[in-house]
């Protein structure tokens, strides 16, 4: 582990506009997050200049100085005591942080603070979900039969992973709740019993719901002459969302007016109570509407102009992961697993890890200066692994034009699996590993798409870095 250099980390100071310019600092397990009182008093290049610094970037109000792992933790304290500011969690400095983005921002990050934290078990399921499709997907290893149909004693081990891989999707208003609650200020624990509540066994199962519309047999509670559907929210994002934020904004109410002597008896289940109500009666319907909404406008523009959708998100997703915009497009995966039984959005988000980790290893090849090389070569092994940060904001951004070549090759590769209506069943790990979670029969399709995701960013830079090394 390499000795942090006082010098170096006062040089880190000086480029982000100084001490006085420090609202609050904390780290993670590779970066410096600041929020800054002016982000305008960075000065970017000096900043980047430095060797200890392998990028930059700002988003959601928060500027993040990547140094590396083990390393960040040795630079972090020299910083605290260099300033005085005084160490900091994470989350206060995204308390710090929101005093500096617009109502919009505000919304996108409040989405990433909900859905970030249930990430683990989502991803999780998409892997198990990936080996239980290569055990139980005819043609992979059998002309159309299976593993589990050509050796049946892997049947049931078979049925184990799915079990444990579906139960993330199954009871997902659970997951979401007890993150939105927690995220709104109220008791998380109150929002897993009203996900769970959404999905109790009693009522109608939301993916049945079209056979039993069209066969008039939906289930009805009458409450005084109104009659509300039993319908279940398995696999909804809008319902749990609404309804979490009434719950933890009610239980907030409750807490200021009600004596300490009894809350215990009034807050909770009053909350759960009227929350209840509401969701059943107004929250739910109006929003798995919605819901159905937006899942046929992307239905829509996905069959009817594949090529054209295809091409365009494969060619915004990397632009929108520096705004932070990425984050609400996992919420409408997650609808259309849902509603549809899988997404065709993530994909295009893995093959846009792989070109920007292909963009970056070109750099590897076509720079001598070591420190850029040493840069590009980890930050592309981290992007085909799906994290592609260090790849984005350390290397391709910062000379631009392999930013641009692999935006052109995930846009072509995104046009190709559109067209090829590659899907994936679950969200899993980006960048290679991201055929486990693709349904079999699309892996062929699929691995030509990040052939393509590959081999054009790739060639693109090389070259480009190459001509203007010649001119």
């Amino acid at each position: 582990m390499a000795d942090v250099n006082k010098k170096s980390v006062e040089q880190v100071i000086e480029a982000i506009g100084g001490k006085d310019n420090i609202s609050s600092a904390s780290h993670c397990v590779t970066r410096l997050r600041f929020a800054l009182h002016d982000e305008s008093k960075v000065d970017q290049e000096q900043l980047n200049n430095l060797e200890m610094v392998k990028g930059s970037f700002s988003t959601n109000g928060q500027f993040q100085v990547i140094i590396g792992q083990g390393l960040v933790d040795k630079v972090y304290k020299e910083l605290v005591a260099l300033t005085g500011i005084g160490e900091a969690s994470k989350e206060d400095t995204k308390s710090a942080a929101e005093k500096n983005l617009n109502p919009l921002q505000r919304a996108i990050k409040t989405l990433a603070d909900i859905f970030i934290p249930i990430l683990p078990a989502i991803v999780t399921a998409g892997l198990l979900m990936g080996i239980n499709n290569v055990l139980t997907a005819p043609d992979i290893f059998y002309p159309g039969q299976g593993i589990v149909d050509v050796h049946e004693q892997w049947a049931d081990f078979a049925g184990i992973i799915n079990l444990i891989a579906n139960t993330a999707f199954v009871f997902l208003p659970a997951l979401i709740g007890w993150s939105a609650v927690k995220r709104f200020g109220g008791n998380p624990l109150l929002g897993i019993v009203l996900g769970l509540m959404l999905v109790h066994p009693d009522l109608l199962n939301a993916w049945a719901y079209g056979a039993a519309l069209e066969a008039g047999e939906i289930p009805y509670w009458n409450l005084f002459g109104l009659e509300i559907a039993k319908l279940g929210y398995q696999g909804q994002v809008l319902p749990i969302l609404f309804a979490s934020y009434v719950l933890a904004k009610m239980e907030i109410f409750l807490n200021k007016r009600v004596p300490d002597t009894i809350k215990l008896l009034v807050v909770a289940p009053i909350a759960l109570l009227v929350t209840g109500f509401i969701a059943f009666v107004a929250i739910g319907p109006i929003t798995f509407t919605i819901g159905n909404w937006i899942t046929a406008l992307f239905v829509g523009i996905f069959g009817n102009f594949a090529a054209i959708g295809g091409l365009l998100y494969g060619a915004i997703y990397a632009p929108l992961v520096i705004t932070g915009m990425h984050h609400t497009f996992l919420a409408v995966d997650l609808q259309l697993i849902g509603s549809i039984g899988g997404t065709f959005l993530w994909p295009i988000v893995a093959l846009s890890n792989i070109a920007q980790g292909s963009a970056a290893l070109a750099m590897y090849f076509a720079t001598r200066e070591e420190k850029l090389k040493g840069l590009s070569l980890s930050s592309s092994i981290s992007a085909y692994l799906g994290i592609t940060e260090p790849a984005m904001f350390g290397v391709n951004l910062r000379f631009r034009y392999p930013f641009i070549c692999a935006i052109i090759g995930s846009s072509i590769a995104a046009m190709f699996i559109t067209i090829s209506n590659v899907i994936a069943p679950s969200i899993g790990v980006g960048g290679l590993p991201a055929f486990f979670s693709i349904v079999a029969d699309k892996w062929v399709p699929y691995f030509i798409g990040m052939g393509i995701a590959i081999i054009i960013p790739f060639t693109l830079t090389y070259f480009y870095a190459k001509f203007k090394k010649l001119k």
